[in-house]
């Protein structure tokens, strides 16, 4: 039995791709110990177990992007973080890596030990811990091409899917128009009619929540229906036959079919999933950080599948002079999902396996 250890702790970009290749393993190796690290604080605490597999709790090193007293801190905490992992990875084989605050330690103690590192990098521009970790091995994978440093030799792998977005594309693949009206059918909305599907992220959009509440009339008017997941802490509004609110989508494979257009912030993971399933999105990248939401939706762009807007710009005039535009978009866009993702779990456990091999 050997002992295999994940890192992607933090957001769903993260978590998400690690778990669906640590699925993959499993099937491949039922045999294998799978662990992961994490903080107290991530998504990982509840996806994790939720899963199957064994969590590790690490201390979380966050590093400012700007000069503050938390950075005089950051070596000690690092040093520390460190050697929790140094300790979790006695006896282990390899160390599979998603970026995240919790990859960085990770890293680096399986870099002291000796252990062989694979790294997937999801975003279209690599964040720091996957940077650091390019540094220690040459088993790398990203989502989208990369233009500089030695991500840039990655294998570009895709992005790996949660299962029931896999199982729904296959499910499409004969009928996709059937597939289409179906899921808006099951949605409880009506089919001869368009559905925006609106949703921020895990814990949802305050700035983009209060743009759909006050076009909500508007949409009304102009007969188009709304699903809207606003957020785990997030207030509802009021449902009515054409808007229906809720904090958490759990079927978001259906919502993802069945909408004729979507609005959503562009993380790696929200952009995969759209493109496996989605028709046409609108794109609000999440202002900050190192402007990796706004590169991850240019593939959708490029397709004709996606149109990008800054926050800043997306105001319920914009969306009420434009939302027709986009509709028709939409009806022109491919009625099939893509398949580019589908086997990036695949590709990674193959890239594991090549690693454990010792390959070159």
């Amino acid at each position: 039995m050997r002992k295999v250890f994940f890192a992607g702790g933090g957001t769903a970009g993260h978590v998400e791709p690690a778990l669906a290749v640590a699925r993959e393993w499993k099937s491949r190796n039922p045999q294998d110990q799978i662990l992961f690290f994490g903080t107290a604080s991530g998504l990982e605490n509840r996806l994790v177990p939720e899963a199957g597999f064994q969590l590790r709790l690490i201390t979380k090193v966050r590093i400012s992007r700007s000069l503050s007293p938390s950075l005089i801190l950051t070596p000690f905490v690092l040093i520390r973080s460190v050697h929790q992992c140094f300790r979790a990875l006695s006896g282990a084989e390899l160390l599979v890596g998603f970026g995240g605050y919790v990859s960085g330690p990770a890293y680096i103690a399986a870099a002291l030990r000796r252990i062989p590192i694979v790294i997937h990098e999801a975003n279209a521009r690599p964040g720091i811990a996957n940077r650091l970790g390019a540094l220690f091995t040459n088993y790398l994978a990203t989502s989208y091409p990369v233009s500089s440093r030695r991500l840039s030799r990655a294998l570009i792998a895709g992005l790996p899917l949660k299962e029931n977005i896999v199982k729904a594309h296959q499910a499409c693949e004969n009928n996709w128009s059937a597939a289409r009206k179906s899921a808006k059918s099951a949605l409880g909305f009506s089919g001869d009619l368009p559905l925006l599907f609106v949703f921020g992220g895990s814990q949802g959009s305050l700035a983009i929540n209060s743009i759909i509440e006050q076009s909500k009339s508007s949409l009304k008017s102009q007969e188009i229906q709304v699903l809207h997941s606003v957020g785990a802490k997030n207030p509802l509004s009021e449902s009515d036959s054409h808007y229906k609110s809720s904090h958490y989508i759990s079927d978001m494979a259906t919502a993802y079919i069945g909408a004729d257009l979507i609005i959503s912030r562009s993380g790696a993971v929200s952009c995969a999933e759209i493109n496996t399933l989605g028709r046409y999105a609108l794109f609000i990248p999440l202002p900050g950080g190192n402007g990796e939401q706004k590169l991850n939706a240019h593939s959708l762009v490029e397709q004709g599948r996606a149109e990008v807007i800054s926050q800043s710009d997306f105001t319920a005039r914009w969306l009420e002079q434009n939302i027709q535009r986009l509709l028709e978009l939409s009806k022109k866009s491919p009625i099939e999902g893509s398949g580019q993702d589908i086997i990036a779990a695949s590709k990674i456990a193959s890239l594991m396996e090549f690693a454990l091999s010792g390959g070159k």
